[in-house]
């Protein structure tokens, strides 16, 4: 029986921590729910990098990368339209 546990304990931890790591480097699309979106405007130095979701996913979004995990974006919200527009100065630093 501890046995058992123990390995159920050990599987679950895997599942999770491989589900965490997934973020970029999946080469699976990730699409977001309404229920993803941050309502927030995301202060720029928390912003570690991001990419569009695919054009198959329902609501078109971006992902964007934070230290604390991951947050979908309105890419036609105000904010993050500026913070692209200054990625894109050449005195910016790229993500």
């Amino acid at each position: 029986m501890r046995i058992s546990l123990a390995l159920l304990i050990l599987l679950l931890a895997a599942a999770w921590t491989g589900s965490q790591g997934m973020s970029f480097r999946s080469s699976r699309p990730k699409c977001c729910s309404k229920e993803m979106f941050s309502r927030r405007k995301i202060p720029e130095f928390r912003i570690l990098g991001y990419q569009e979701t695919p054009s198959t996913c329902t609501h078109r979004a971006v992902l964007v990368k934070l230290l604390t995990g991951m947050v979908c974006v309105d890419p036609k919200k105000k904010w993050f339209q500026e913070y692209l527009r200054k990625q894109k100065e050449p005195n910016s630093t790229s993500t």
